[in-house]
């Protein structure tokens, strides 16, 4: 079997920078001597897919003294050589060659996150001879870490300028087609990288007529020609890392957001999909803003941000689970902290009581003292855990008060119950009308959300029914711009084959207790917020994705693209030629996914215990219900 030392995606590429910032050396090296000290100079790219994965104190025990960007005014070092972390294109080379004119250090060691061009890689030669420092350049690396990895099975194409590879980008009437052609090349570039770093080659699935499709063709494509080139193949010899994802190869599922647009805009239960809803979740850093109190007692009051690592065990255990349990697992952890520090003043004490007459011990109490020495020692010697401990607790406690007061300000778990009966066919115990036109719930935005779902589920609402709710929505102020580019989307694709494609989210129900068990100095009070709990039927990508890892013969799926780069010649087949189910399974989302849909996957590849599934999900960008709302608001002003 494979080693698990770097099973997951994440830890991979953690390990490939790792071996980068070992100057592409084993990284074996680093626990058995000094590492070489140096200088790490990035762009803000390199920035955004290292700052996940490794803190500051991780990148100084791999001999990084200063970390800087590229286009800052930095000062010469000459006795410490520098790594460069940058994408390959003319304004970073340019500022390379501008550093090796003014001599900053000692060394160069280039390291570009995707491959150089040869026009690129010439202009770096020639600034080198000018600069009659050639030997200075100790290595030049194509690296093939062009995305961030997110969690251990979640990664994204980039963070910077993320607006360009976005669903507007994609489905904009004033879109070039040299523009279509740039985005679908760094998806590609992207997805590459990926499989690169994994040391597989998968087999391809997707559907036909859409982004997804041009994005499967130009991968296929170019794994196709990498594998053909022995002598430079990534996928071959020294290329593949120690660490394989199985023996069997995975499957590479590529979907285009237009398949579910209602999905990305429910309002959600679970704790990370909250976060990210309701608050500013970026690169795992979670900003909360201040509260109206602060804002009026102090003109100083400044937002608070805070990090949310895969080394989180609290964020980890918790980040898919109904925010009410959320909450109660907060009011354990504080209940444990508590009974830990409660132990170490009882140890302190009894220390103090242990004296006898005379200054002199009994036996007894001579025992007693060492016992409790020992045993104040071990809690004295836990105290930073237990610092650590209070300081996470202190973290969720803000985040989940944060969360509260919105979903109470708003009535959140109302719209949730709402969408989630709506999208299974249930019946409603209040109308759409009756919750526009409560000033007491949500924002417009909220009801705006809530409508397009309620549109997009109706395959039949007449012109009247669709112009009473628009007049309501009006009436309070709402952007109807998203629903004039969804009433086409509409009328193009028949809603009846899309329908099937979103009727299966998850399903919920209601108990009838309230949660007002948090007291013990919590700031929670859960009185008021319905304890809605979260099913387990599938959301329209994992049914899609379940098909295909199980070979199953659906209408959904009958027609998708099969691709098998490993074949000597590419064949335009719908029919799959692999019959075993696949274990492991890459899922990309072309026009940006969602935390709802990552965690549906995990929840589902994890459902069988005895035939656990492996899913990594990746997409262009992660949107926030608003993010997405915006993005069809700009599609809609494009329709009028």
């Amino acid at each position: 079997m494979a080693s698990t030392t770097h099973q997951t995606l994440r830890s991979r590429q953690i390990f490939a920078l790792q071996h980068m910032l070992n100057l592409n050396t084993p990284v074996k090296s680093l626990a058995v001597a000094e590492p070489v000290w140096k200088v790490l100079v990035y762009d803000k790219v390199g920035q955004d897919i290292i700052s996940p994965l490794l803190t500051v104190k991780e990148l100084h025990n791999a001999g990084v003294t200063l970390h800087l960007s590229l286009h800052s005014n930095r000062d010469a070092i000459t006795d410490a050589p520098a790594l460069y972390f940058v994408v390959p294109n003319k304004e970073n080379v340019t500022r390379i060659c501008h550093d090796l004119h003014n001599n900053l250090y000692e060394n160069y060691y280039f390291n570009f996150i995707s491959p150089i061009s040869r026009s690129l890689l010439e202009d770096l030669g020639k600034a080198a001879l000018e600069a009659n420092c050639i030997p200075q350049i100790a290595k030049v690396f194509d690296q093939y870490l062009h995305f961030i990895s997110l969690e251990e099975d979640l990664f994204i194409v980039r963070n910077q300028d993320k607006q360009a590879i976005s669903f507007y980008a994609l489905n904009s009437p004033d879109s070039k087609d040299t523009e279509i052609l740039t985005i679908t090349d760094s998806i590609v570039e992207c997805i590459f990288s990926v499989l690169v770093t994994a040391g597989v080659v998968p087999i391809i699935r997707s559907p036909r007529g859409n982004a997804a499709e041009a994005v499967a063709e130009a991968l296929d494509k170019k794994i196709r020609e990498n594998l053909r080139d022995t002598r430079s193949s990534m996928f071959t010899g020294d290329n593949i890392p120690v660490a394989q994802l199985s023996f069997q190869r995975p499957l590479l599922v590529i979907l285009d957001r237009i398949f579910d647009l209602a999905t990305p805009l429910h309002h959600t239960w679970t704790y990370q999909a909250l976060v990210d809803d309701l608050l500013e979740l970026e690169l795992n850093r979670v900003v909360l803003k201040p509260e109206v109190s602060e804002l009026e007692s102090s003109t100083t009051a400044a937002a608070k941000s805070y990090d949310l690592p895969c080394s989180d065990k609290f964020w980890l255990q918790h980040r898919g689970s109904p925010f009410p349990s959320v909450a109660d697992a907060v009011q354990l952890e504080l209940e444990h902290y508590k009974q830990s520090e409660e132990e170490v003043k009882r140890l302190k004490d009894a220390m103090g009581a242990s004296d006898v007459d005379n200054g002199g011990f009994s036996d007894g109490s001579d025992m007693l003292l060492t016992d409790n020495t020992a045993r104040l020692t071990s809690a004295i010697s836990s105290l930073p855990e237990l610092l650590e401990r209070k300081k996470n607790i202190d973290k969720h406690t803000n985040i989940a008060t944060a969360l509260l007061d919105e979903i109470k300000a708003r009535k959140l778990d109302v719209f949730f119950e709402m969408e989630e009966k709506m999208i299974t066919k249930s019946s409603l115990d209040k109308t759409v009308i009756e919750i526009i036109e409560d000033p007491a719930a949500g924002t417009a935005e909220d009801k705006v959300r809530m409508f397009i779902i309620y549109y997009l589920m109706s395959a039949d609402m007449s012109e009247s029914d669709y112009t009473h709710h628009t007049t309501a929505l009006e009436a309070i102020g709402a952007d109807l711009s998203p629903l004039n580019y969804l009433k086409r989307w509409k009328a193009y694709t028949k809603m009846a084959a899309a329908q099937k494609l979103v009727s299966g989210a998850n399903s919920s129900s209601t108990m009838s207790s309230m949660l007002s068990r948090l007291s013990f100095g919590s700031k929670f009070v859960m009185e008021g917020v319905k304890n809605l709990m979260i099913g387990t039927r599938n959301l329209p990508i994992t049914r899609i994705v379940d098909q295909l890892m199980e070979m199953k013969i659906s209408k959904e799926t009958e027609g998708y693209r099969y691709f098998d780069p490993k074949l000597l010649r590419a064949t335009d087949s719908s029919g799959a030629k692999n019959r075993s189910p696949f274990k492991e399974a890459i899922v990309f989302i072309v026009g940006g996914g969602n935390y709802i849909e990552y965690q549906n996957l995990q929840d589902y590849s994890k459902r069988d215990t005895k035939n656990m599934k492996r899913i990594i999900y990746g997409t262009s960008q992660m949107m926030s219900p608003s993010d997405f709302l915006s993005q069809l608001s700009r599609l809609g002003h494009g329709t009028q």
